[in-house]
């Protein structure tokens, strides 16, 4: 291996430890960076153990968004092309465009804020309410600020994020302020058909933009939809599975019962088998004995018999 290949491959390595560390629970945080510190001192790999001990223990928000992300990475990646959607929507919608795309954001970010939740709890974690409302805030800060999709995007957030108060770069056109303007001199009919033109363009534009961001919103909640509705047959499912199991390791349980009890109805058998045959090898000795015992008596007789004539 060269040493451009070992680099290489170093910086997979600390790169896998703490995409591990970050999905590690916080409570189990610290003792697995420990271990994963020694680990890269161990293998001679002193700046991967400084970056490793150097990572910080995110919160109990943060390591919730973290393993929405890592849970489900094909949602997060449709979460993150709608937030780009978003903010550019947002640069040239109407009020009534703005207002319809917020309601779209509030629903698609309770709804992965209820999933981050679920994954929560299935990992052992509860999430009290203000620690959901930080998740939907983080949610709300990817969705709005690039900075945040970015950093949410690596996994490895330590703390749950603030979104802005709006989306950048809004106008006061866009966000429903009116302005009156300022009185203009008349201008030349082809300058007022340009000036007609160029508006009716941005319109346009603006239509297309609110078109295609209330798509990618309908597609995010389509795919929303269906990851519930797969994700609940998997869990019945796996209910199924479980009722099935532990019936079988009941039947299990009872036919190893049976068994027990057949073999030590075996052992009895075969014990009070041998008994007999002792009694009956026994018996049969005797009998041998009775027979060659009467057999002289007969001939005793018969001897005694001859003497007397």
């Amino acid at each position: 291996m060269t040493d451009v290949e070992k680099a290489d491959a170093e910086k997979a390595d600390v790169e896998q430890a703490l995409d591990e560390l970050y999905a590690t629970p916080p409570t189990a945080f610290v003792p697995r960076r420990e271990v994963l510190t020694a680990e890269a001192k161990t293998d001679g790999r002193a700046e991967d153990a400084r970056r490793i001990h150097a990572a910080r223990r995110p919160s109990l928000a943060a390591w919730s968004a973290n393993l929405l992300l890592r849970s489900e990475p094909e949602e997060s990646r449709r979460f993150l092309e709608l937030g780009r959607a978003l903010r550019e929507a947002y640069l040239n919608l109407d009020a009534g465009g703005v207002k319809e795309l917020s309601e779209q954001r509030r629903s698609i970010v309770a709804a992965m804020s209820r999933q981050a939740a679920e994954l929560a709890a299935q990992a052992g974690h509860r999430l009290s309410d203000t620690v959901r409302r930080d998740v939907e805030a983080t949610l709300r800060a990817v969705l709005t600020d690039q900075d945040a999709a970015d950093r949410w995007a690596t996994g490895r957030l330590e703390s749950a994020l603030t979104p802005p108060a709006d989306f950048p770069g809004r106008t006061t056109a866009t966000t429903g302020t009116s302005r009156k303007p300022a009185r203009a001199t008349a201008a030349p009919a082809p300058a007022r058909s340009r000036a007609k033109d160029e508006v009716a363009e941005r319109r346009r534009e603006k239509q297309e933009r609110l078109g295609q961001a209330r798509e990618a919103a309908r597609a995010a909640d389509r795919q929303l939809r269906d990851l519930r509705a797969a994700r609940a047959d998997a869990e019945a499912r796996l209910e199924r599975a479980r009722d099935r199991h532990d019936r079988a390791g009941r039947d299990m349980s009872a036919a190893e019962q049976r068994l027990r009890e057949a073999r030590e109805e075996l052992q009895r058998a075969e014990k009070e088998q041998r008994e007999a045959e002792k009694r009956c090898q026994a018996a049969g000795d005797a009998t041998s004995r009775a027979e060659e015992a009467a057999r002289e008596a007969t001939r005793e007789v018969k001897r005694l018999s001859g003497r007397v004539r």
